[in-house]
Protein backbone atom coordinates (compact mmCIF):
# COMPACT_ATOMS: atom_id res chain seq x y z
CA UNK A 1 0.00 0.00 0.00
CA UNK A 2 1.47 3.44 -0.97
CA UNK A 3 -0.15 7.19 0.36
CA UNK A 4 0.26 9.66 -2.26
CA UNK A 5 0.97 12.94 0.06
CA UNK A 6 2.16 16.66 -1.27
CA UNK A 7 3.57 15.11 -4.43
CA UNK A 8 5.38 12.46 -2.57
CA UNK A 9 4.99 8.41 -2.58
CA UNK A 10 5.05 6.78 0.91
CA UNK A 11 4.96 3.46 2.46
CA UNK A 12 2.90 2.93 5.65
CA UNK A 13 4.04 0.20 7.65
CA UNK A 14 1.89 -1.71 9.79
CA UNK A 15 4.05 -1.26 12.91
CA UNK A 16 3.35 2.53 12.52
CA UNK A 17 6.25 3.76 10.49
CA UNK A 18 6.45 5.58 7.28
CA UNK A 19 9.06 4.62 4.75
CA UNK A 20 10.25 7.38 2.50
CA UNK A 21 11.37 5.44 -0.36
CA UNK A 22 12.81 7.93 -2.72
CA UNK A 23 15.07 9.57 0.49
CA UNK A 24 15.52 6.29 2.19
CA UNK A 25 14.25 7.71 5.14
CA UNK A 26 12.20 6.43 7.56
CA UNK A 27 9.80 8.45 10.06
CA UNK A 28 8.30 7.68 13.06
CA UNK A 29 6.77 9.48 15.77
CA UNK A 30 5.69 8.98 19.66
CA UNK A 31 8.68 6.46 20.32
CA UNK A 32 8.06 7.49 23.91
CA UNK A 33 11.44 5.53 25.46
CA UNK A 34 10.98 5.06 28.78
CA UNK A 35 7.50 5.37 29.61
CA UNK A 36 7.38 2.63 31.94
CA UNK A 37 10.47 3.32 33.83
CA UNK A 38 8.67 7.12 34.11
CA UNK A 39 5.41 5.71 35.90
CA UNK A 40 7.62 3.25 38.15
CA UNK A 41 9.37 5.46 39.95
CA UNK A 42 6.16 7.56 40.48
CA UNK A 43 4.80 4.24 42.01
CA UNK A 44 3.34 2.61 39.27
CA UNK A 45 5.05 -0.65 38.78
CA UNK A 46 4.81 -1.67 35.44
CA UNK A 47 7.70 -3.79 33.74
CA UNK A 48 10.65 -2.06 32.19
CA UNK A 49 10.46 -3.61 28.64
CA UNK A 50 8.35 -0.69 26.53
CA UNK A 51 11.88 0.37 25.25
CA UNK A 52 13.56 -3.17 24.55
CA UNK A 53 10.32 -3.68 22.24
CA UNK A 54 10.11 -0.46 20.82
CA UNK A 55 14.13 -0.91 19.67
CA UNK A 56 13.49 -4.22 18.90
CA UNK A 57 10.36 -3.13 16.12
CA UNK A 58 12.65 -0.30 15.29
CA UNK A 59 15.57 -2.80 14.16
CA UNK A 60 13.01 -4.97 12.13
CA UNK A 61 11.90 -1.93 10.50
CA UNK A 62 15.40 -0.57 9.40
CA UNK A 63 16.51 -4.17 8.40
CA UNK A 64 13.16 -4.48 6.15
CA UNK A 65 13.35 -1.08 4.60
CA UNK A 66 17.08 -0.69 4.28
CA UNK A 67 16.33 2.79 5.40
CA UNK A 68 19.73 4.88 5.41
CA UNK A 69 17.76 7.98 7.92
CA UNK A 70 15.58 7.89 10.70
CA UNK A 71 13.73 11.12 11.46
CA UNK A 72 12.17 11.11 14.91
CA UNK A 73 9.28 13.35 15.04
CA UNK A 74 9.16 14.23 18.66
CA UNK A 75 8.11 12.90 22.21
CA UNK A 76 10.63 9.95 21.34
CA UNK A 77 11.36 10.08 25.37
CA UNK A 78 8.62 9.80 27.74
CA UNK A 79 10.01 12.69 30.02
CA UNK A 80 13.26 14.65 30.74
CA UNK A 81 15.35 12.09 32.36
CA UNK A 82 14.61 9.34 29.94
CA UNK A 83 18.05 9.83 28.21
CA UNK A 84 19.47 8.82 31.51
CA UNK A 85 17.31 5.74 32.68
CA UNK A 86 18.24 3.71 29.64
CA UNK A 87 18.67 -0.07 30.95
CA UNK A 88 22.57 -0.58 29.60
CA UNK A 89 21.22 -2.82 27.12
CA UNK A 90 18.64 -0.47 25.57
CA UNK A 91 21.35 2.18 25.09
CA UNK A 92 23.80 -0.59 23.64
CA UNK A 93 20.81 -1.08 21.11
CA UNK A 94 19.79 2.49 20.46
CA UNK A 95 23.78 3.30 20.22
CA UNK A 96 24.09 0.85 17.55
CA UNK A 97 20.95 1.80 15.41
CA UNK A 98 22.26 5.39 15.88
CA UNK A 99 25.64 4.19 14.26
CA UNK A 100 23.92 2.45 11.22
CA UNK A 101 21.86 5.52 10.28
CA UNK A 102 21.76 9.39 9.79
CA UNK A 103 19.47 10.11 13.04
CA UNK A 104 17.08 13.25 13.11
CA UNK A 105 15.31 13.73 16.30
CA UNK A 106 13.06 16.34 16.38
CA UNK A 107 11.60 18.54 19.77
CA UNK A 108 8.06 16.99 21.35
CA UNK A 109 6.74 18.42 24.02
CA UNK A 110 7.70 15.49 26.27
CA UNK A 111 11.37 15.51 25.42
CA UNK A 112 14.14 16.31 26.78
CA UNK A 113 16.10 19.83 26.00
CA UNK A 114 18.96 18.50 23.06
CA UNK A 115 20.85 15.32 24.53
CA UNK A 116 24.40 14.05 23.30
CA UNK A 117 23.49 10.69 22.63
CA UNK A 118 23.76 11.28 18.76
CA UNK A 119 22.10 12.14 15.80
CA UNK A 120 20.49 15.65 15.24
CA UNK A 121 18.41 17.62 17.73
CA UNK A 122 15.80 19.89 15.79
CA UNK A 123 12.88 21.92 16.59
CA UNK A 124 11.53 20.84 13.31
CA UNK A 125 13.11 19.80 9.80
CA UNK A 126 12.23 21.01 6.03
CA UNK A 127 12.85 18.91 3.24
CA UNK A 128 11.73 18.36 -0.13
CA UNK A 129 9.10 20.67 0.10
CA UNK A 130 7.54 19.13 3.42
CA UNK A 131 7.50 20.41 6.52
CA UNK A 132 8.33 17.49 9.33
CA UNK A 133 7.46 18.79 13.17
CA UNK A 134 6.56 16.71 16.53
CA UNK A 135 2.43 19.02 16.82
CA UNK A 136 0.42 19.35 13.88
CA UNK A 137 -0.67 23.14 13.35
CA UNK A 138 -4.33 24.18 12.33
CA UNK A 139 -3.73 25.74 8.55
CA UNK A 140 -0.43 23.64 8.13
CA UNK A 141 0.40 22.64 4.51
CA UNK A 142 2.87 20.14 3.37
CA UNK A 143 3.55 19.00 7.09
CA UNK A 144 3.92 15.89 8.43
CA UNK A 145 4.00 15.23 12.29
CA UNK A 146 2.65 12.99 15.13
CA UNK A 147 1.53 14.19 18.50
CA UNK A 148 -1.84 13.37 18.77
CA UNK A 149 -1.81 9.35 18.35
CA UNK A 150 -4.52 9.37 15.80
CA UNK A 151 -6.30 5.80 15.99
CA UNK A 152 -9.66 5.55 13.81
CA UNK A 153 -12.82 3.98 15.27
CA UNK A 154 -15.15 1.90 12.37
CA UNK A 155 -18.27 -0.23 13.42
CA UNK A 156 -19.43 -3.65 11.88
CA UNK A 157 -22.05 -5.80 12.83
CA UNK A 158 -23.02 -4.13 15.95
CA UNK A 159 -19.24 -4.15 16.98
CA UNK A 160 -17.24 -0.71 17.22
CA UNK A 161 -13.33 -1.38 16.61
CA UNK A 162 -10.66 0.72 17.20
CA UNK A 163 -7.10 0.73 15.44
CA UNK A 164 -4.16 3.38 15.09
CA UNK A 165 -4.09 4.95 12.05
CA UNK A 166 -2.25 7.04 9.34
CA UNK A 167 -4.04 9.95 8.03
CA UNK A 168 -4.44 12.58 5.84
CA UNK A 169 -6.34 15.19 4.20
CA UNK A 170 -3.48 16.32 1.61
CA UNK A 171 -2.53 19.01 3.64
CA UNK A 172 -1.60 17.11 7.14
CA UNK A 173 -0.73 13.63 7.34
CA UNK A 174 -0.56 12.07 11.00
CA UNK A 175 1.40 9.21 11.61
CA UNK A 176 0.53 6.58 14.67
CA UNK A 177 2.54 6.73 18.00
CA UNK A 178 4.91 4.08 17.27
CA UNK A 179 6.13 3.67 20.98
CA UNK A 180 5.10 0.54 22.30
CA UNK A 181 3.48 1.71 25.47
CA UNK A 182 1.85 4.45 23.69
CA UNK A 183 -2.12 4.81 23.70
CA UNK A 184 -4.50 6.49 20.64
CA UNK A 185 -6.87 8.97 19.67
CA UNK A 186 -9.91 8.48 18.23
CA UNK A 187 -9.53 11.20 15.11
CA UNK A 188 -13.18 12.18 15.17
CA UNK A 189 -12.45 13.65 18.92
CA UNK A 190 -11.96 17.21 20.75
CA UNK A 191 -8.81 16.84 19.81
CA UNK A 192 -8.30 16.76 16.46
CA UNK A 193 -11.13 20.13 15.77
CA UNK A 194 -10.66 21.93 12.83
CA UNK A 195 -7.13 20.32 11.89
CA UNK A 196 -8.44 18.36 8.90
CA UNK A 197 -10.66 19.04 5.49
CA UNK A 198 -12.90 15.66 5.64
CA UNK A 199 -14.17 16.08 2.49
CA UNK A 200 -10.25 15.18 1.38
CA UNK A 201 -9.40 12.69 4.34
CA UNK A 202 -8.35 9.42 3.87
CA UNK A 203 -7.51 7.00 6.64
CA UNK A 204 -5.41 3.52 6.89
CA UNK A 205 -5.80 1.74 9.86
CA UNK A 206 -3.03 -0.85 11.52
CA UNK A 207 -4.47 -4.45 11.51
CA UNK A 208 -3.34 -7.09 12.74
CA UNK A 209 -1.50 -8.49 9.73
CA UNK A 210 -1.99 -5.74 7.00
CA UNK A 211 -3.09 -2.47 6.43
CA UNK A 212 -6.57 -1.23 5.93
CA UNK A 213 -8.28 1.75 3.95
CA UNK A 214 -10.73 3.06 5.71
CA UNK A 215 -13.47 5.01 4.36
CA UNK A 216 -14.83 8.44 6.26
CA UNK A 217 -18.63 6.91 6.28
CA UNK A 218 -17.19 4.10 8.41
CA UNK A 219 -15.83 6.43 11.63
CA UNK A 220 -17.71 6.55 14.41
CA UNK A 221 -16.82 8.37 17.62
CA UNK A 222 -16.68 7.09 21.04
CA UNK A 223 -13.89 4.90 21.27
Amino acid sequence: MLLNFAGHIFEPLLSGALFWRAESMLLVADLHFEKFSSFARKGQMLPPYDTGMTLKRLERDLTTTGAERVVALGDSFHRDEGTTTLLDADRLRLLALLGRTHWTWLGGNHDPAPHALGGICLPQLEHRGLTLIHEPRRGARSTIAGHLHPAATVASNGHATRRPCFVHDGNILLLPAYGAGTGSMNILGRGFDGLFDFATLEVTMLGRNRLYPVSTRRLVGGL
